[in-house]
């Protein structure tokens, strides 16, 4: 590059970006008056007069174009705001609106591009609207796709008044930034359910009416009680057969592993594994936490991602989701050995371990079950897994070609060698849950609330 026009290339770079910022561009209603007046000044020249017709004709342009621009407000004047939440949830609809304000009464066309993230779905084309009056507003849906933090940026005005010859360019600069959780609707569920009726997805959860270890309250007898529990100091104050009510420990510690390797960054209807196994976490976390309990969460891969000590009160979960909600897979081999010996070292006391994982995973054999057998003998511990819909159906699938049978040979063979290593698993002594991916966070927390009611923590 010459020294020219290295000394240019700033100059250039500036306008250009006031050019960007701050254009006044031709709207398409002034390029076809200027070509349809193209003919007139034609057959103006054959007739003898062209030069004065094309001279008159570029004067009226010339007024109309500094009326239009004259009546157009300046950009200083306008305000021009973004409003969004702080945070959504992934896959569900997120509506944000653009207001407009100018402190007199305009009556304006406007169109608006607004910079939304590429893993937004749902706006292609920019947004128009009428303003008359002193404000205007548009509003707009989004679905975000992905998990994690974004940042909405310019804002795109493009304005012209009534005559539509001439339109003003801004770009304003409004970073605002979004948090997108993940899918929390059935942790609303669980939270807005009644405690002896909780409710997931429209189902109610399974809970096993047993009598735990701890004192709970003093009731009126019924004829299905037992009659040991009968409290007769109770029953002698209130001249009434009173019965004591006990309920699980409280208090007790449920940790939740998710595995964040290379296998759950598989994608199963639109989803990856690690989507679906943070949802199922984070409600089995809400349920536990509602039950009194405290709990962890771990997240690894080949290394430790984050690390949630134990903790309780439905507020505790406010402070998981924040820790989670970015997590990503990374394309590496899960190292258990990693996860189970760091959860070893900081969690001494008994808990529930709750480990998210693929259980076709050919290094669970080598690499976790010695450490399950270890952990097991201070904790009690389950695997929970989803099942691969399209391998299953494979195997269920009419064998009419070579290629067929050859295909369902194969998804066979994965079937009988993940139901082979849940059998081994269950066999040493540890539950495993292995079902579709959207029955996932249903099993999971029926199997937390039965040992609850065992009191087997």
């Amino acid at each position: 590059m010459s020294g020219s026009s290295g000394k240019r290339w700033p100059l250039f770079r500036y306008l250009a970006d006031r050019f960007d910022r701050y254009a006044i561009v031709p709207t398409p209603r002034l390029i076809i008056l200027a070509a349809s007046s193209a003919p007139l000044v034609a057959i103006a020249h054959l007739a003898g007069f062209g030069r004065e017709t094309l001279i008159l004709i570029n004067a009226l342009f010339v007024i109309l174009s500094v009326y239009d621009l004259a009546r157009l407000p300046k950009r200083s004047e306008i305000v021009i705001e973004r409003q969004l939440p702080e945070q959504c949830d992934v896959g569900k609809s997120l509506e944000i609106a653009v207001h407009l304000k100018h402190p007199r009464p305009v009556s304006l066309q406007f169109a608006i591009a607004d910079d939304v993230p590429q893993s937004f779905a749902g706006i292609e084309t920019p947004l128009q609207g009428k303003w008359d009056g002193k404000e205007a507003s548009v509003r707009y849906q989004v679905v975000p796709q992905e998990r994690g933090d974004y940042c909405f940026r310019l804002l795109r005005l493009r304005y012209w008044g009534k005559l539509g010859l001439w339109a003003k360019h801004w770009n304003k600069r409004w970073d605002q930034r979004i948090k997108v959780v993940p899918d929390l609707s059935g942790v609303r569920d669980v939270l807005k359910s009644q405690q002896d009726s909780l409710v997931l997805d429209g189902k109610r959860i399974f809970r096993k009416e047993r009598s735990g270890s701890e004192f709970y309250a003093v009731r009126e007898h019924t004829p299905d009680d037992d009659p040991r529990l009968i409290n007769w100091q109770a029953t002698a104050r209130t001249r009434k057969l009173m019965t004591n009510v006990y309920r699980p420990e409280r208090g007790k510690i449920v940790s939740i592993l998710l595995d964040c390797g290379r296998m759950s960054g598989i994608e199963l209807f639109g989803r990856t594994k690690l989507d679906v196994m943070l949802e199922a976490a984070l409600v089995l976390a809400a349920v536990a936490l509602r039950q009194g309990d405290q709990v962890s969460v771990l997240a690894f891969s080949d290394r430790i991602q984050c690390y949630v000590p134990p903790g309780a009160g439905l507020s505790h979960l406010s402070v998981i989701v924040d820790k989670v909600y970015a997590l990503k897979s990374d394309f590496v081999e899960a190292d258990y050995a990693t996860a189970l010996v760091h959860l070893a070292r900081l969690q001494k006391k008994r808990s529930m371990t709750v480990l998210f994982t693929d259980l076709d995973n050919e290094l669970l054999e080598e690499q976790l079950l010695p450490h399950l057998a270890r952990l097991k003998k201070n904790h009690y511990v389950m695997l929970v897994g989803m099942r691969d819909e399209v391998l299953h159906e494979w195997t269920r699938t009419l064998t009419k070609h070579a290629k067929d049978a050859f295909a369902k040979s194969i998804a066979h063979r994965f079937y009988l060698r993940r139901k082979a290593r849940t059998a081994d698993l269950q066999a040493r002594g540890i539950q495993v849950i292995d079902v579709p991916a959207d029955e996932l966070a249903l099993h999971a927390i029926n199997r937390y609330l039965d040992i609850k009611a065992r009191d087997a923590l």
